[in-house]
């Protein structure tokens, strides 16, 4: 008996890991710029280039479409997410409004201690961009905005903000791919670097002068 329980447990976790498994390399396909906003994902294809069956499988697509990524579509299945042109704009400006305002209520920063994990996500985007690991350095893109904005101390802000980036990770990461094509690797670290040397000032409307030529939606078509 005990030994069926323990089956039972290791095919769990079995099926946990692969669940886990297919969500980290979808999520890097996605995020990567391998796969574009609304290119349709089959299982048949998935199932076999992953190497597992439907069942981890689709609950691995059910996660991903809780972050964002995805979405099921009515009798035509699964396909990486979109948004109209309308919504990323919405949702880039609304963005903008919250960054705006965490500046203006965290900066001056009270202590330096404080600055530790903003200056620690521009460690990681330098040795990502370095790496060339393109995964990486969209997610230390992205954790770098949501550290500026944690300078506010406003836990209820921080949860908008960090919702507002899931919907619009993909198309961020579309923006970087397009950044690398037309732009030197490093760019974007020294772009991040200005805005940590404004922040470190303790000027907020030279943060926010910073800001607005930091060049988020530029390569939006």
């Amino acid at each position: 008996m005990n030994d069926g329980v323990a089956s039972t447990v290791d095919g769990e976790l079995e099926s946990v890991s692969l669940v886990d498994l297919a969500v980290s390399r979808l999520t890097r396909e996605i995020l990567s710029g391998k796969s574009n906003p609304g290119e349709r994902l089959v299982e048949e294809q998935l199932t076999r280039r992953l190497g597992i069956s439907r069942a981890p499988l689709r609950e691995a697509l059910r996660l991903l479409a809780q972050q964002g990524l995805v979405e099921h579509v009515p009798r035509r299945g699964v396909r990486v997410a979109t948004l109209s042109d309308r919504d990323v704009r919405e949702l880039y400006e609304l963005r903008d409004v919250l960054e705006r305002f965490s500046v203006r209520a965290g900066i001056p920063v009270g202590r330096e201690g404080d600055l530790a994990a903003l200056r620690a996500t521009l460690d990681g985007m330098r040795e990502a961009t370095g790496a060339g690991n393109r995964l990486a350095v969209a997610e230390s893109h992205r954790q770098f905005h949501v550290e500026l904005v944690a300078l506010a101390g406003n836990r209820q802000l921080s949860a908008v903000y960090g919702s507002v980036l899931v919907k619009l990770q993909l198309y961020m990461a579309v923006n970087l791919r397009r950044e690398a094509e037309v732009t030197q690797p490093l760019d974007g670290v020294h772009r991040h670097e200005r805005l940590y040397e404004a922040v470190v000032g303790g000027d907020p409307e030279e943060v926010l002068t910073v800001l607005t030529g930091h060049g988020a939606r530029s390569y939006l078509g």
